[in-house]
């Protein structure tokens, strides 16, 4: 078995080369899609946890609750089964509805970062601008956001990291993510390990490279302070 282990794996690589080349781009582009759209649905719900709307500030914090306690894996086989059900004049495809589970998962987390970052400027800092003559949504649009976007850009950038890994379950669907193309040429050679092997070493790579880009920013991010 190890003997044919080298062997293997090259013969992988030369002759399925294309596939796992589609799939990085599969994952990156799912990840990219939910990190985007997560970013702005997070935002949101962050903005409604911080609101006085009794109703708002519940479904904001029921959402994130509901999400982060329960298994993604478990709200990729929701909407896949139950989102083409719920809106079937919109034609959702495999990669839709698994792309919109990512999304309202990364919302969760992603509302929690910004509140995060919102919490840690200063509370004079909104004091400031009110006594100025801004509103509560001036302060807080022109204040404190802005503020606010150096502590949570790192923590988005993360996210995106952890996103590229996340992506693997989408590989129960088949929407071309390298798990799916893993699965894909483990059928066609026969062989577990060699291509799982090569899979890994991607998905290495995507997020280290990503890791040390989001490590650069932080250190530039700190020295403009």
């Amino acid at each position: 078995m190890f003997s044919n282990f080298v062997p293997n794996l090259v013969r992988a690589v030369s002759r399925y080369w294309f596939l796992f080349l589609e799939g990085a781009g599969y994952t990156l582009l799912l990840s990219a899609i939910t990190v985007l759209f997560g970013a702005v649905l997070g935002s949101l719900l962050s903005l409604m946890r911080r609101s006085r709307v009794m109703p708002l500030r519940l479904f904001a914090t029921g959402y994130v609750e509901v999400i982060r306690g329960t298994p993604l894996l478990l709200q990729l086989y929701i909407f896949y089964f139950l989102l083409p059900d719920l809106v079937p004049f919109l034609s959702l495809s495999k990669f839709a509805s698994v792309t919109i589970a990512l999304v309202f998962n990364s919302a969760a987390y992603v509302c929690e970062v910004v509140r995060a970052g919102i919490a840690a400027v200063d509370p004079g800092q909104m004091e400031a601008a009110r006594s100025l003559g801004l509103s509560s949504r001036q302060a807080m649009a022109r204040i404190v956001l802005p503020q606010a976007v150096k502590n949570i850009l790192p923590a988005l950038g993360n996210e995106f990291v952890t996103v590229i890994k996340e992506t693997s379950l989408a590989s129960v669907f088949f929407v071309g993510d390298l798990m799916t193309q893993y699965n894909i040429i483990k059928g066609s050679m026969h062989l577990v390990i060699e291509p799982l092997l090569v899979v890994g070493l991607i998905y290495f790579l995507l997020t280290f490279t990503l890791s040390k880009l989001i490590a650069h920013y932080e250190r530039n991010l700190q020295a403009s302070d």
